[in-house]
């Protein structure tokens, strides 16, 4: 399949658009179509071995978005943005994950599970050898970060404005959506929905290192 090109200017357009949004529209929602394709944004994006060993908890409820809010510092994004996700990762890996995960390919791509055995035996040689098991927990974190990057770019492109937030008390979220009984606990947060017009925040310059300091040819 040909993919359909977009120009490098659109591109650059719109994450120079994009800022940490501060103040949300709690009128304005996200259209269910832009919505959806959000959320295949996500199911898409890129994991490590593609194990995507995290879970995004889009919190609709707006009773549990205000048990969440002084938990994060009362911030508003919390309960005015449209949407409100938290990226929960997983605290451990198992044989059995990976053997669920295994015969989930196998199925996918109409071959055996025994023709992974390889790819399974680099997969369990990796995450579950002692050396590694004391890392699990920031490995699965680092995967929902790569999620989140991922959804801030589609987002951008789609005119959907966003705010990756680390700031809450992670084990007092955990605590409000029961996550240590999933083996899951919460990493980062993302707010998505439209800017408010009042919002200072968008029309501020955008401060980046310039890409001769940033970027390193060697």
């Amino acid at each position: 399949m040909t993919p359909t090109l977009i120009p490098p200017a659109q591109l650059l357009d719109r994450l120079r658009w994009r800022y940490a949004t501060k103040t949300f529209d709690a009128a304005r929602k996200i259209p269910a179509d832009t919505w959806s394709a959000l959320e295949d944004s996500l199911a898409l994006s890129a994991s490590s071995f593609g194990l995507q060993p995290y879970r995004v908890l889009v919190i609709n409820n707006p009773a549990t978005r205000e048990r969440l809010l002084p938990h994060a510092w009362n911030q508003r994004q919390v309960t005015d943005a449209s949407h409100f996700l938290v990226f929960a990762a997983r605290t451990r890996v198992t044989e059995t994950d990976i053997d669920g995960f295994i015969h989930f390919i196998a199925r996918t791509r109409g071959v055996t599970p025994e023709s992974l055995a390889d790819y399974r035996g680099m997969m369990t040689g990796m995450l579950l050898s002692d050396a590694f098991r004391p890392l699990v927990p920031h490995w699965t974190a680092r995967q929902a970060y790569i999620a989140l990057g991922n959804l801030l770019t589609s987002a951008a492109l789609l005119s959907v404005d966003a705010c990756p937030m680390e700031g809450f008390v992670p084990a007092e979220f955990d605590k409000v959506l029961g996550l240590a009984a999933q083996d899951l606990a919460s990493v980062v947060c993302c707010a998505l929905g439209y800017r408010d017009a009042e919002d200072s925040y968008a029309l501020a310059p955008k401060v980046r290192l310039p890409k001769s300091e940033l970027l390193r040819v060697l």
